[in-house]
């Protein structure tokens, strides 16, 4: 059993995705991503936990949107 302190990231069973998006958004997502958290706080734990997931989602995306169309 996990608790929220020790609670992964992700978990494939409850955060898997049901749309992919094209190459072309999921990068404009992940460019987002990387703009928004460029001016986090490193000391701010917070901030770091939200950059942490905001870059986690736009890379997950990213890599499943480049293994769809690798797929065709």
């Amino acid at each position: 059993m996990t608790t929220a302190v020790s609670e992964p990231l992700h978990d494939p069973e409850r955060d898997s995705r049901s749309w992919t998006p094209p190459v072309d958004i999921a990068l404009g997502a992940a460019r987002d991503a990387l703009a928004r958290t460029a001016s986090a706080d490193i000391h701010d734990h917070n901030d770091m936990v939200r950059a942490a997931a905001g870059l986690d989602y736009a890379l997950r995306g990213l890599v499943a949107a480049l293994d769809a169309e690798g797929a065709r």
